[in-house]
């Protein structure tokens, strides 16, 4: 175990790199601190916020905001675990400095075609309880005006709408927050600021430790992995065969299954999805068929423990796929090497990516 400076920079870099590159990555413990700060020294001008739908208040202009106000612009997409996790964060700043010139704005960058949808989008605003200014960036204009790249990723303009201070990914909640006050501090130096917000989570205080997890994994033929001897087949209904032997890091197909460009539905009753994994968590972006909702079976051991999602019946356990989104399949108590099986009770579930989680308090 080493100490590592940012676990924004450490999980990017996981991401990005291979398989065997990805083995040399250390356990981290990760530490919080001014260093650890990416504040933007250059002096550069906010793009506006143009080319987006407005479905939550808005719209914002930066330049009306010039002199008044200071702006945390939250690029995210209601799918995105990490994204999530952070949420509770930014609607609680929304709540504490909203009267003292923040202005927050949640950007919505769809990962997934079904995230597009504006009802969609509006029920997780509901679900999350967020009460700022959102706007649909479907075509990816505000992404690329800030020349973003991840989700989450946050933004601090000043008063004078100068680009402050950004923050990738989860984490640096606190070191965060203390930026939002400098920059009102700046704006009003008379204004009375609560203490920065304590630690929602056990995994967010300083010293947990981040173990490395499967990656995570993709279920279209644009950017998943597959561990089917015989590959394959694009935009096409196939019947699939299980090899009974599985490695980390692949999803196995059984039954028929029709793999489009950024996912795979399938089509019969009684098909599967297999792999094996080490995390603590994990989750699986789904949408139920045109039809309704549709159950699935989660098939693991004894060792391993269900997630939010799942419901219990004569000891088998049991996912109801009602609408697009995240849902919790895996909660254990600490990370651990195990496999799953997902049997598709009723056909037309889309499944579009698995991820993993790591961060633990030991």
């Amino acid at each position: 175990m080493i100490l590592c400076d940012s676990r924004a920079a450490h999980e990017l870099a996981l991401a990005q790199a291979g398989a065997v590159e990805r083995a040399k990555y250390p356990v981290c413990t990760y530490l919080t601190g001014e260093r650890n700060m990416p504040q933007i020294k250059e002096t550069i001008l906010a793009p506006e916020l143009q080319g987006g739908e407005w479905i939550q208040r808005g719209p914002v202009e930066l330049a009306q905001a010039r002199g008044h106000q200071v702006i945390l612009l939250d690029f995210w997409d209601y799918t995105c675990v990490n994204c999530i996790r952070t949420l509770p964060y930014v609607a609680e700043w929304h709540r504490r400095y909203a009267s003292n010139g923040l202005m927050v704005v949640g950007v919505h960058a769809p990962e997934f075609s079904f995230a597009r949808d504006r009802a969609n989008v509006f029920e997780a605003i509901t679900q999350f309880a967020l009460d700022y200014p959102i706007v649909l960036d479907n075509n990816y204009a505000i992404w690329r005006a800030y020349s973003n790249r991840f989700w989450p990723a946050k933004y601090l303009i000043d008063a004078q709408g100068l680009l402050r201070y950004y923050h990738f990914g989860e984490g640096l909640y606190q070191e965060t927050e203390q930026q939002i006050q400098k920059l009102l501090m700046e704006l009003d130096p008379a204004a009375q600021l609560p203490p920065v917000l304590e630690p929602i989570r056990e995994a967010d205080k300083p010293g947990a430790v981040c173990y490395r997890v499967t990656p995570e994994l993709y279920l279209g033929y644009s950017r998943g992995q597959f561990g089917n001897p015989a590959g394959i087949i694009r935009d096409k209904s196939f019947d699939y065969s299980d090899p009974g032997r599985y490695m980390e890091g692949a999803a196995y197909l059984a039954g028929r299954w029709f793999v489009s460009e950024e996912s795979s539905r399938c089509e019969t009753s009684g098909a599967t999805i297999m792999l094996r994994y080490t995390a603590m968590d994990v989750n699986l972006v789904m949408a139920p068929p045109v039809s309704g909702p549709a159950r699935i079976e989660l098939l693991i051991g004894e060792e391993q423990r269900a997630g939010s999602d799942v419901s219990f019946s004569n000891g088998r356990c049991f996912i109801t796929v009602d609408r697009p989104r995240m849902y919790s399949l895996i909660a254990n108590p600490s990370v651990l090497s195990g496999s799953l099986g997902l049997k598709m009770l009723d056909p037309g579930v889309t499944a579009y990516a698995f991820t993993f989680l790591s961060c633990v308090v030991t």
